[in-house]
């Protein structure tokens, strides 16, 4: 691996790491503004994260390793999903896989780890929430293969970066019915991975609603913390990969000083303002009930579906 690939992967972790917390405040914020209430402020989810990695965990007698290793592993895959993702750059990193089926690989890793400590806890709310969170993932990880593979078509590769780097080359491509068709159904699929409204309630705890909550309850501490963190990762790693996909502007397409720099701007604003867009959407919508999430799902699906067929027709 050179050392360009290097600088990149440590810049995009460092700045997923950073910003991450800021997305959630900003999220949070702008809901609570929107809803009346004051809220904690950009900087409390810091304070949080800061406050439970802190703590020691605290776990059950006669727990398997999989309450421990569940955490680190959910963290771990997070972090290489960033990685793996063009934030920053689409400059061509040897030793990278940043294939697409890579990247959903790494992403189903980290939906088995929340699975297994939902059903490590032994409890009903946590198996609930396993058995809902696997349907779900098992409606979402083909949406998120066939979307991005429509819009990898015209680039005529499957890596990450290179599907950037063309539609940046040619702005045409971000408003034809293949595009469009395939940026909405990622977008779905991201509200349901990272579970929020309409498919799940992320501030909820009323037991017979939750999914994300109902997995970790059985977790405190450190652990809770190093869960919560992961989420977060994910969400901003599937925010910017939405973000570059729709709005390609602002990547860097090398490893230099000043591209990175713009890159890290860029990347930073489109995924606050994202973020910001979500969370305000939220505040007008209820959540699904749990039969007709399948329903949205596979619609994203037909999606999918529809702009691979087109992607064949029109190029």
């Amino acid at each position: 691996m050179s050392t360009a690939s290097v600088v990149v992967i440590v810049i995009q972790l460092v700045l997923a790491v950073a910003v991450t917390p800021l997305l959630i405040g900003v999220m949070r914020t702008t809901r609570a503004g929107l809803e009346g209430r004051v809220g904690g402020g950009v900087l409390q989810p810091w304070r949080d994260l800061r406050k439970l990695l802190a703590k020691e965990p605290t776990r059950a007698p006669g727990s398997t390793p999989v309450l421990a290793l569940a955490p680190i592993l959910l963290m771990s895959s997070s972090l290489v999903l960033c990685a793996l993702i063009p934030l920053v750059s689409t400059s061509a990193l040897p030793g990278v896989p940043g294939d697409l089926f890579v990247v959903v690989s790494v992403l189903l890793v980290g939906t088995v780890a929340l699975a297994l400590l939902g059903l490590e806890s032994g409890s009903a709310f946590g198996g609930m929430g396993s058995s809902r969170h696997m349907v779900i993932a098992a409606l979402v990880e083909p949406t998120v293969l066939l979307s991005i593979y429509a819009l990898s078509v015209p680039a005529g590769t499957s890596a990450l970066a290179a599907i950037v780097q063309a539609r940046r080359a040619d702005p045409a491509s971000l408003l034809n019915p293949v595009s469009l068709l395939a940026i909405f159904a990622l977008v779905v699929v991201v509200i349901a991975e990272t579970g929020r409204l309409p498919v799940d309630n992320p501030s909820t705890h009323l037991e017979l609603t939750m999914i994300h909550e109902a997995m970790i309850l059985e977790s405190g501490g450190r652990d809770l913390g190093w869960l919560e963190l992961g989420s977060w990762l994910r969400l901003t790693a599937l925010l910017g990969l939405v973000a570059n996909l729709a709005l390609p502007w602002g990547i860097g397409s090398d490893a230099a000083p000043l591209t990175l720099l713009v890159g890290t701007l860029a990347i930073t604003v489109k995924v606050l303002i994202l973020g910001a867009a979500l969370a305000a959407a939220e505040v007008f919508i209820a959540k699904l009930r749990l039969f007709r999430v399948p329903e949205l799902l596979a619609g994203s699906f037909v999606l999918a579906f529809l702009s691979v067929s087109a992607s064949y027709l029109v190029f």
